[in-house]
């Protein structure tokens, strides 16, 4: 079990204590598991949809063109198949 690391994700906000499992914004867990380059994350632009699997979101969105609000949709709980899926509840 790793570290329970001290203070706030510089992504999300989120107080460390606060996160059990893995922060899908910076990668935190306090188990010490990671997102791996095999497993990056999926990003769905917030204008048109349009999902992408990258270790982080592009500047711009491949489909619409436009600079979006990408959110992470990944999966991080076994439920929904764990890292390398999308959360069908996002």
């Amino acid at each position: 079990m790793g570290k329970v690391q001290e203070g706030k994700c510089e992504e999300c906000g989120k107080d460390y204590k606060e996160i059990t499992t893995l922060c899908g914004h910076c990668g935190y867990s306090p188990t010490g598991a990671t997102i791996n380059e095999e497993a990056d994350p999926h990003w769905k632009c917030g204008g048109c949809g349009r999902t992408v699997q990258a270790s982080k979101p592009p500047a711009t969105c491949p489909s619409c063109g436009e600079v979006c609000d990408f959110k992470n949709i990944t999966c991080y709980s076994p439920e929904c198949g764990g890292v390398g899926n999308i959360d069908p509840q996002l």
